[in-house]
């Protein structure tokens, strides 16, 4: 029931084609087939950002979209300062994943890194460690501790 996976070739006689069909933006209920990592590659897909994702951080969405929301769509330089003297637990964590995404962005996709800025940041929930704390006469309460997966974009400013 799986889809064909297009051939090199394949892909180099339809490009401008296929970029144009995944470029527009639609709704939930007829979006297009996931691209693979492959296909993405020979489509040039992704070449103009940098991204990082970090899995299973241990600090909650709630906590970690304080501090994304007062980066988002700054200058990394300014970004890197923010996060520096910010006293949650969730700085340090971006701190490290916007670094690993400034390095994909310059080592991989060649950008520079004078006119990078945090497009896009995201927090997901992940899942939820349950742990027991015991309680009074014999019972137990729940304690959460969640976690969240936190994704990171950096893009060129244009001139």
């Amino acid at each position: 029931m799986g889809r064909k996976v297009m051939s090199k070739e394949e892909l180099l006689e339809k490009k401008e084609e296929l970029l144009e069909q995944y470029a527009k933006t639609r709704r939930k209920s007829n979006k297009l087939p996931v691209l693979t990592k492959k296909e993405r590659k020979v489509l040039g897909i992704g070449k103009d950002e940098g991204r990082a994702v970090v899995r299973y951080a241990r600090v909650s969405t709630r906590k970690a979209k304080l501090v994304i929301d007062l980066i988002r769509n700054k200058n990394i330089d300014e970004a890197y300062a923010i996060l520096k003297y910010m006293p949650r637990n969730a700085s340090e964590i971006i701190y490290k994943l916007l670094k690993s995404a400034e390095a994909n962005a310059v080592n991989n996709n060649q950008l520079d890194r004078d006119r990078l800025y945090i497009s896009e940041i995201y927090a997901d929930p992940g899942p939820t460690l349950k742990r027991i704390m015991p309680r009074a006469r014999g019972q137990a309460f729940r304690i959460r501790k969640r976690t969240s997966h936190i994704t990171l974009v950096l893009k060129e400013r244009a001139k």
